[in-house]
């Protein structure tokens, strides 16, 4: 009997060790693994680039206190900077720690000008932004919040795509509308480009700040190092994390100058391991391989042709696939058939996905897989589709 808490429904597989795009379990099967930690495994398992990566700053110093300057996350934080919108970063451990960072530069920076009223954070119903207490409180969620009462105040909700409610609930106490820019547990709904700019837009004239939490959707998955460059807009924080690390615990938080002017305070904020050298490290090995001249360019391409041999089988199968979602390699197959029966029975073909909201297959590879692996991973989904009853 596991002496793990029972908060998670396992399935009854375990892995022995993992290689690219594959699994092996204890009992000898190899599986396509299109699940990579939930979106978290950039490079795939076991990448030679990252464990050197890492083993090289194991021999050297693996954490000391951010009360002394830390080389690496120095590098991380320039590099991030460099690429993206951003003129600050926050190393945190996690994707749901960066969350709740993100909710206090918000709060901070309207503390900072003389306005602490203004500290209530907008977000749409559905979405995820974490397991902390602000995080679920966030998200709105009743599975999520039951039982973890008194509720965290501060947000407030309106239904995806409900844009009067939206405009509504914006109030002289608001800070901030926070937004995943593609649901990922929410059904892999990819916010369309007009939208952004029209929430932009809005943020702009209410004077609010707009966050986009990227953890399932930045770090390149959609074929640009963030979804929302896609739409041509810039966030004042975004949030990022999994692909970061590639499966070694970090995250971020990315401002401009306006948002981190109240959270550039000495004190103000702190993580003890955020930040890390060993963490630091790998982040910095994954983004070599990000960065690298076409490394985008062919996660665009690959997530192209995955999803239109996707279509193909949903022409061919309609009563089975109702929708192909998401953006680039964060990819949901939207079910008319049950999506626990459909997850088991490629499971039962030896590939590996994981659900998400409104009966939706979350297929999540890692960014640098092969073409002869979507080629294999399309014939298991149409056998399923061929066999479903």
């Amino acid at each position: 009997m596991s002496a793990l808490a029972k908060n998670y429904n396992r399935r009854k597989i375990a892995f022995k060790k993992g290689k690219g795009s594959f699994l092996y379990s204890t009992n000898g099967k190899k599986y396509l693994d299109l699940v990579q930690g939930i979106a978290t495994n950039a490079l795939g398992h076991s990448n030679p680039y990252l464990i050197k990566a890492m083993h090289k700053q194991a021999k050297k110093v693996w954490h000391t206190s951010n009360a002394f300057k830390i080389l690496e996350g120095e590098r991380l934080a320039k590099r991030l900077t460099q690429k993206t919108f951003a003129d600050y970063v926050i190393l945190q451990n996690s994707g749901t720690e960066s969350v709740e960072a993100a909710i206090k530069v918000a709060r901070r920076y309207f503390y900072s000008i003389g306005k602490p009223y203004k500290n209530r954070i907008i977000t749409a119903r559905g979405s995820f932004h974490g397991r902390t207490l602000a995080a679920v409180f966030a998200s709105g969620s009743k599975k999520m919040t039951e039982g973890f009462g008194p509720k965290v105040s501060g947000f407030d909700s309106f239904k995806f795509g409900d844009h009067k409610t939206l405009k509504k609930l914006i109030t002289k106490k608001t800070a901030a509308i926070m937004i995943e820019d593609c649901l990922g547990e929410g059904g892999c709904k990819l916010i369309p480009d007009f939208c952004l700019k029209g929430l932009r837009k809005i943020c702009n004239e209410k004077k609010i700040l707009l966050i986009i939490d990227a953890v399932q959707s930045g770090t390149g998955t959609s074929g640009k190092f963030f979804a929302f460059e896609y739409a041509k807009i810039k966030p004042d924080i975004a949030i990022i994390a999994k692909k970061l690390g590639s499966g070694y615990p970090i995250g971020a938080v990315l401002m401009n100058k306006k948002a981190a002017k109240g959270i550039n305070v000495a004190g103000s904020h702190g993580s003890t391991l955020g930040g890390n050298q060993i963490a630091c490290q790998v982040a910095n090995a994954v983004l070599d391989q990000i960065f690298k001249k076409g490394f985008l360019n062919n996660v665009e391409k690959l997530s192209k042709y995955f999803r239109s041999e996707l279509n193909k089988i949903k022409n061919d199968y309609p009563k089975i696939i109702k929708e192909i979602r998401g953006i680039g390699l964060l990819i949901g197959l939207q079910l008319f058939k049950d999506q626990t029966k459909f997850i088991k029975k490629l499971e039962d073909n030896q590939l590996l996905t994981i659900r998400a909201a409104e009966n939706t297959v979350r297929i999540l590879p890692p960014l640098n897989i092969k073409k002869s692996e979507i080629d294999l991973a399309i014939k298991i989904i149409r056998k399923v589709c061929i066999e479903y009853k």
